[in-house]
């Protein structure tokens, strides 16, 4: 007896080697029909042989068919930063969908679209993926969130980390989105309070902290609120300072020394993100212990950061793409918080603003940069 051979397959290729299977498994059951008609002396009704054979040839050609390629997805990425500072959260983005059955080349194309930084060319590159009538798009960060809002109600929008979409008027309600948008938050409720502790207890003789903030962040202004009422519950005088431009950052540390602030608190923002080293730099020059959201600052030479994993942001924007792919709605599906987050501290910086780490700051940390 012939031995028709599987292999070890997972996800995509175990169902096409299940079709192969049941491909072969089809062909000799119709060689063995001839070959018993062939052999049959009978009398044998030559209808009845015949109407056999045709039964088995249709059920060849619907499992032929079966096996024609599935159909490939097209998904648009709507990204504020580059290429090079994107490729970690692409690749989490990529490795959760091939987890899923999706792969890139296969039955997934992916097109991709960057701002480089130029967060006034997110617009025009939303409308461009819009006009490739994709079958949905994923984003990252708030303003590359709203400017795809802006450019389409009807494709499916998939967040792969944004700040509060409530606040930017991207859905109505975590449990209940209600339009074309969801996915996963890269806030969550005791984030900033714990942002606020660590910086206090770091720097437990603050007195005036500022806070560097984006006035063409929709989310910025509300959360400044927030932030103002921890920063006072832990003795602490808020001094919001706006920057929305590339040449605003030396004017606006200087308007933050001018007013003796302790320390700082820098907001969430793409374009703050596009300037790492500017503002690591500006804080170092006015000797400013300051309390990042990425971890990328600390690489830098900044003092301290508690971030999400941004990874793990993107692989869990991968399940909600499949669900849409299947046919749900992303009005639907609730959108989720981080789950993960990381404590980064700079001890090297710490030592040249004169700072002693707690021991009880430094014991909570995950990654210690000596």
């Amino acid at each position: 007896m012939e031995t028709v051979w599987i292999g070890s397959h997972s996800g995509a290729s175990l169902q096409s080697a299940i079709r192969n299977f049941k491909s072969a498994m089809l062909s000799r059951r119709l060689l063995f029909a001839l070959s018993s008609l062939a052999r049959r002396p009978a009398p044998c009704s030559l209808l009845h042989a015949l109407s056999f054979v045709v039964a088995l040839l249709l059920a060849l050609c619907s499992s032929a068919d079966a096996q024609q390629p599935a159909k490939v997805r097209r998904i648009g990425v709507l990204l504020s930063s580059s290429p090079s500072l994107s490729a970690a959260r692409n690749e989490a983005l990529r490795q959760g969908l091939r987890e899923l059955g999706y792969v890139e080349g296969q039955n997934l194309t992916m097109e991709y679209r960057y701002a480089e930084g130029k967060l006034d060319r997110l617009s025009e590159l939303a409308a461009e993926l819009v006009r490739l009538n994709l079958d949905l798009i994923v984003v990252t960060g708030t303003r590359a969130a709203v400017a795809a809002k802006k450019s389409t109600t009807t494709i499916p929008i998939v967040i792969a980390g944004a700040g509060d979409p409530v606040r930017a008027g991207l859905i109505r309600s975590f449990t209940r989105p209600g339009g074309n948008v969801t996915g996963v938050s890269r806030i969550s409720p005791d984030l900033t309070g714990k942002r606020l502790e660590l910086l206090k207890e770091t720097v437990p003789k603050a007195s005036r902290m500022a806070a560097l903030f984006n006035p063409d962040n929709p989310g910025h202004g509300p959360a400044l609120k927030e932030i103002e009422l921890g920063a006072s519950a832990r003795g602490m005088r808020l001094q919001p300072v706006g920057i929305k431009a590339p040449g605003g950052f030396e004017s606006a540390f200087a308007a933050a020394a001018k007013e003796r602030v302790d320390a700082l608190f820098l907001m969430p923002d793409a374009f703050f993100h596009s300037y790492v080293t500017r503002i690591v730099q500006l804080a170092a020059k006015n000797r400013l212990p300051a309390m990042y959201d990425r971890a990328d600052f600390v690489e830098a030479g900044g003092l301290m950061s508690y971030a999400v994993d941004l990874a793990d942001l993107s692989r869990r924007a991968a399940w909600y793409v499949d669900q849409i792919l299947q046919g749900a709605s992303p009005a639907d599906l609730p959108m989720v918080e981080p789950t993960k987050s990381e404590l980064m501290i700079n001890l090297k910086t710490a030592q040249g603003l004169g700072l002693t780490i707690p021991p009880n700051v430094l014991a909570r940390a995950d990654r210690v940069i000596k």
